[in-house]
């Protein structure tokens, strides 16, 4: 197949890329690992120094290799991932690596060159690169996110990229085969956001349909946020959150910052300083359960942080199809066991499941359609599992009108067609 358009969705976790024929086929690009071909790549980067000084360097590697790496490494390194939650925030301006300083931009740029090694034409092809509908962060702005995320493919030598909203894509992958007009929500869960379009698709030119947007809306809630929920309620206790330790005869709570770096398991490394290790020996000494704290302590000491995740992510999954999971978790001497039952979890996420349908109305509402309105719902990403998830959707539109589509290619593989459509549609203007 000759490449004629490329569609990208550079996503909080994983990131895959869709090459489109100039038939309208589409494959996605398959990645080597040490671990086998893959065709969702890691959204992370390692770097480490290599070598000694004065001739030492700092390299990187990045995509399920530089996961594999980090969870190996006993050597200074740093691990980073989710870069795609900071690009609307004015927070993370810029950091330093092993005394060289990267902005933002720079590091996803060094993503986005990996992303895009060796593919033919990645510089002058029709490229349409995925965003959401509504960046993650409490006060996202949005003119920030976009202007980073065009320097980013600037750097890796994509600058002649287009965006468009990632829900938009998984509509178009969805509607490729429609022989009739149709009124569609998609729902696009990912792991920091989830996005809502409503689009009607209309008979267009060359006899296919062609979508209109209708509205679009977006949260900063999704996959990730239902797994701090687990950390928080059924994890977070096992380590020391919400006990108390003595002093000057006083019992005073734990101090909440400690586990409050669990929302995001790499940051955990971070803890792993001279100060807040002193700081947490401290504790223990005066500890009124003690025994929790030395775990919590081993695990940021051992880097356990993946590991935990791990554990709480299959926890998840099986709630998916089941009334009740085990989290279990044992590494390093620290053993968590922790029967959660479905209901309860729901309980845990009801407030983040609200907050996903108060953008469902919102998109429902921009566009002026009722619930029974909408002909077909396509849902894609893990999320859309999530029992309390599937039965918001159910509930508001039946059973018969759920769709669901391929976790990790739907976006970037609409995104691929998106894009050839826009070239085709230029060269006939």
């Amino acid at each position: 197949m000759t490449t004629a358009a490329i569609g990208i969705d550079f996503g909080t976790t994983n990131s895959v890329v869709a090459l489109a024929g100039i038939d309208g086929s589409v494959t996605t690009r398959s990645f080597a690992t040490r671990q086998g071909a893959v065709d969702a790549y890691r959204s992370a980067l390692m770097f480490w120094r290599e070598g000694r000084p004065p001739e030492s360097f700092v390299t990187h590697v990045s995509g399920p290799d530089a996961l594999d790496m980090a969870l190996g490494m006993t050597s200074e390194h740093r691990f980073l991932q989710s870069l795609k939650t900071h690009l609307s925030s004015r927070a993370f301006q810029e950091t330093r690596l092993f005394g060289k300083l990267f902005k933002l931009e720079d590091l996803i740029g060094v993503f986005l060159t990996d992303l895009s090694k060796d593919l033919d034409g990645a510089g002058a092809l029709p490229l349409i690169s995925g965003r959401p509908v509504v960046f993650a962060g409490e006060r996202p702005d949005e003119e920030l996110a976009v202007g980073r995320l065009r320097a980013s493919y600037g750097k890796a030598g994509m600058a002649q990229v287009d965006f468009a909203y990632e829900p938009l894509g998984a509509a178009y992958w969805y509607a490729r085969d429609l022989k009739t007009p149709q009124t569609m929500l998609v729902a696009d869960f990912g792991g920091g956001t989830s996005d809502f379009s409503v689009m009607r698709f209309e008979p267009g030119q060359r006899g296919r349909l062609e979508a209109i947007p209708l509205s679009h809306a977006g949260v900063g809630v999704a996959g990730d946020t239902f797994d701090y929920r687990i950390i928080e309620h059924a994890v977070s206790p096992a380590l020391g959150k919400g006990t108390e330790y003595r002093s000057f005869g006083k019992l005073l709570p734990v101090p909440a910052h400690y586990h409050a770096a669990f929302a995001q398991w790499h940051k955990l490394s971070l803890m792993k300083s001279r100060e807040t290790m002193a700081e947490l020996n401290a504790l223990i000494r005066d500890a009124v359960e003690p025994a929790k704290l030395e775990d919590l302590l081993t695990v940021i000491e051992y880097d356990l942080g993946y590991e935990l995740y791990r554990a709480v992510s299959a926890a998840k999954i099986a709630l998916s199809g089941q009334d009740e999971a085990t989290l279990s978790f044992r590494q390093t001497g620290v053993a968590i066991e922790r029967r959660i039952r479905r209901a309860e979890f729901d309980r845990w996420i009801a407030e983040d499941v609200g907050a996903i349908e108060t953008a469902l109305d919102r998109a429902l509402a921009e566009a002026g359609v009722a619930p029974g309105g909408i002909e077909a719902v396509f849902m894609t990403g893990g999320t859309s599992y999530v029992p309390a998830v599937r039965s918001l959707f159910e509930r508001r539109f039946g059973a018969g009108r759920l769709h669901i589509g391929d976790a990790f290619r739907s976006v970037a593989s609409g995104l691929a067609l998106l894009a050839l459509d826009r070239a085709r549609a230029a060269a006939m203007a």
